[in-house]
């Protein structure tokens, strides 16, 4: 499994190049990915079907709210 990520991005298109902010982006991403990776064989070993399994997943991300929402 690779573990390259994107180069993060303001909501203007620039880069986020605060090496430690990059660094924590990293970490959260390895760690999600291996949560959801978990989660996801829990439910196949479980019967549950592969592509409920994705969908439940995405759903997931997408009710994913915003605390700091920018009026």
């Amino acid at each position: 499994m690779s573990n390259e990520w994107p180069k993060w991005l303001r909501d203007d298109g620039s880069v986020v190049a605060c090496t430690e902010k990059v660094k924590v982006m990293t970490e959260n991403f390895d760690e999600l990915k291996q949560m959801a990776q978990d989660a996801f064989e829990d439910g196949l070993l479980m019967e549950v079907s592969e592509q409920q399994m994705r969908d439940a997943l995405h759903a997931l991300v997408d009710q994913l709210v915003n605390p700091y929402f920018k009026v």
